[in-house]
C-alpha cells in the first residue's frame, strides 16, 4: 500500500491517533483536521492510511480508494468481507508499527470516517485482542456486527465516540445507531452524538473529538 501520511506533534509521541478516509477519498482527507487537533494535544502523532484503488461495484465498477468493495447498497449494505480483513490486517500492522516506536497500544487511538469507522470498528471490536485507547466512528456504520458476537475483557475495555449527521443520506443515522447500540449491549463504553448536517464534518463536531481525544490520552 501507499506510505501514510504521518503527522508528527510538536513534543516528543507519547500517543498516536491512526485515522482511515472514507470512500474515494484520500489520506490527506482529514489533514486539516488532524492539524487542527494537534494544536492541543502536543504529543499525538498522527497517522493517516491511504486505501489502494479498486473497483466499487455500486459506482459502476469505477476505481477510486476504497477500503472494500461494496457490492450493494440495500436492505444492508453487503461488502466484500476478504477486501475488509485485508483492511483491518493493515491497520494491525500499524498499530504493531507504532508499538515498536515506542507507544503502548493503550495510547492508540483508531479512527475513521464512513467505509474507514466500518474499518476500524471491525479492527478494534473484532480483530484485535489488546488494549487499545479508543475508537472513533464517524459518520459510519458496522456490517461485522452480529447478534452472536462476544467481545473479550479488552475488547469491551475499548471506549468509542460514534458521532453521525442527522441529515446523512450516504450512511443512514439509524445505520451509525444500530453500531453504537451493538457496542453498548456488549459493555463498551460508548457516547452517541448527532449533529445537523449530512456526510460532513462540522467544527462543533472537531471540537467535541478534541475534547474526547484529551480525556482518553490524558
Amino acid at each position: 500500500m501507499t506510505k501514510p501520511l504521518i503527522l508528527e506533534p510538536q513534543k516528543t509521541a507519547d500517543a498516536c491517533v491512526i485515522w482511515l478516509h472514507g470512500l474515494g477519498a484520500d489520506r490527506y482527507d482529514f489533514m486539516p483536521v488532524a492539524e487542527t487537533l494537534q494544536e492541543q494535544l502536543l504529543s499525538t502523532r498522527f497517522v493517516m492510511p491511504q486505501a489502494p484503488s479498486r473497483p466499487v461495484t455500486i459506482n459502476g465498477g469505477y476505481e477510486m480508494p476504497s477500503w472494500y468493495d461494496i457490492k450493494a447498497m440495500s436492505p444492508a449494505r453487503a461488502i466484500d468481507e476478504a477486501q475488509l480483513e485485508e483492511s483491518a490486517a493493515h491497520v494491525i500492522e500499524l498499530i504493531e508499527e507504532q508499538r515498536g516506536a515506542g507507544i503502548h497500544p493503550s495510547r492508540i487511538i483508531l479512527a475513521g470516517f464512513s467505509q474507514g469507522g466500518a474499518v476500524v470498528l471491525h479492527t478494534a471490536y473484532i480483530k484485535w485482542q489488546e488494549a487499545l485507547g479508543g475508537v472513533m466512528a464517524l459518520s459510519t456504520y458496522a456490517p461485522t456486527f452480529k447478534d452472536d458476537l462476544q467481545l473479550s475483557a479488552s475488547q469491551q475495555r475499548i471506549p468509542a465516540l460514534c458521532l453521525h449527521g442527522i441529515y446523512d443520506p450516504v450512511v443512514l443515522p439509524v445505520m451509525g445507531r444500530t453500531a453504537f447500540e451493538y457496542l453498548k449491549k456488549w459493555g463498551v463504553s460508548a457516547q452517541w452524538q448527532e449533529y445537523p448536517m449530512e456526510h460532513a464534518v462540522l467544527p462543533e463536531e472537531i471540537n467535541d473529538i478534541g475534547a474526547w481525544l484529551t480525556q482518553c490520552l490524558r
